[in-house]
């Protein structure tokens, strides 16, 4: 991080101004675009229609692999997975030849935005639904940071803030609920009205999202109480930024069943016992309602079969859409090359890979279709901002490709 003219910094090489009005970004997990198309149509999204008429609104690509850590990393950063180093959730550590389940920051390999204007004076909260994020959003912010899941636990020392159940008026909720996701953004309006915080970042919970799809009553009533508190911030005359980490689609096949494809069974069916070793990066501690099914996998040879052998077969399985060797898949979808498999797989639009059968339990989706994430048909996610954009923004959108992690820079540097 260095100052520049302006009261600007710099953070893996971009430019961001200190926010001069209250600036508040809502990572809104999960938010695939269909939820706004649906929530505008049945007129269910007031405030969030009135942000996208009286400022901006456009589809963003979010980065690959489509999963809560390397994008939110990627919000906060400014920049894709290779920079910042985090590409999953969970990842095989090479060297060791343990899997290990991401929960802390020690695998960021960037500053943030968020620690950066913290540094130069600037009064910066970072709250999170689920407590595996915080760590990570949290590297090297002077500043508040906290869960939902945890803010019964929050302390000066650890959090930069005490007594959050006091603050929100409530205890922290259910893991599985969603109002994981509304304490979040009811903590964050209560220190905006306080005063406590020049620069919020809000990272919501895709619960809701992976049980209902766009009409569903359950996310149609979800997506009304986030609207009610993004009004609340409207009316504190924040700039309000929304983005999604990834979006979310229906894996079942037309008989309702998930549409699973058992990537190492097939292999090591074909190949032999120990040929082929598949990791998971969805999984995380939140594995109920996904059961650690995504679209995105990464594969490696684990015995005399080469790895190109073993990617020719992948490639030819009903509902594997893609197969890159490692090098070309962090190349193409800027990830760290030190975190790569062998080889990628990819889901096509209503598939999901896994590994084994019995390291996938679906017991918690409770009767519910499967909706996953992690692939490119994950991609696509909503980038919305309640000012209009600058002249100089606006030809910028028209001119290049458009990532979910800009919104900071739109939200700081691009409202007119």
């Amino acid at each position: 991080m260095t100052m520049g003219t302006n009261a600007e910094i710099r953070v893996n090489g971009r430019s961001y101004r200190r926010p001069t009005v209250p600036t508040v970004v809502i990572c809104f997990d999960g938010c695939d675009p269909r939820y706004i198309a649906h929530g505008l149509e049945a007129n269910l999204l007031p405030n969030i229609s009135r942000v996208i008429s009286q400022g901006f609104y456009a589809i963003a690509d979010a980065a690959m692999p489509t999963f809560t850590n390397p994008n939110n990393m990627s919000i906060v950063a400014g920049a894709p997975p290779k920079v910042h180093g985090i590409a999953g959730n969970y990842y095989l550590d090479r060297a060791t030849g343990k899997e290990v389940m991401i929960t802390d920051a020690s695998l960021v390999a960037s500053g943030t935005i968020l620690a950066a204007l913290a540094d130069a004076g600037a009064r910066v909260a970072a709250i999170t639904a689920k407590d595996k994020l915080r760590k990570m959003l949290g590297s090297g912010l002077k500043g508040i940071c906290f869960s939902s899941e945890r803010a019964g636990e929050a302390t000066l020392a650890e959090n930069g803030i005490e007594n959050v159940e006091a603050l929100v008026g409530r205890k922290a909720p259910d893991m599985y609920s969603p109002d994981l996701s509304l304490f979040v953004l009811d903590a964050g309006i209560k220190l905006l009205e306080a005063g406590r915080a020049d620069l919020l970042y809000l990272s919501l919970s895709d619960m809701v999202q992976h049980a209902a799809a766009p009409g569903d009553a359950l996310a149609d009533q979800f997506n009304r109480d986030v609207d009610q508190r993004v009004g609340r911030l409207l009316e504190l005359d924040a700039v309000v930024g929304i983005v999604a980490d990834h979006g979310m689609t229906d894996k079942s096949g037309p008989d309702g069943r998930p549409q699973v494809v058992y990537l190492e069974t097939l292999l090591n069916q074909q190949f032999g016992a120990g040929s082929a070793r598949v990791i998971c990066p969805i999984t995380d501690p939140f594995v109920k309602h996904h059961g650690a099914l995504g679209s995105f996998v990464r594969v490696y040879a684990t015995s005399d079969t080469p790895a190109d052998v073993l990617m020719d077969a992948a490639a030819r399985i009903p509902g594997v859409g893609l197969v890159l060797d490692g090098v070309s898949a962090a190349g193409r979808f800027e990830m760290p090359l030190e975190r790569e498999g062998d080889f990628v797989a990819i889901g096509d639009t209503h598939t999901v890979i896994g590994s084994r059968p019995d390291e996938h339990d679906l017991t918690g989706l409770n009767g519910h279709k499967l909706r996953s994430h992690g692939g490119l048909s994950e991609q696509p996610v909503p980038f919305m901002l309640s000012r209009p954009l600058s002249a100089e923004y606006q030809a910028r959108v028209g001119a290049q490709r458009l990532r979910n992690f800009d919104i900071f820079d739109f939200a700081l540097n691009g409202t007119a």
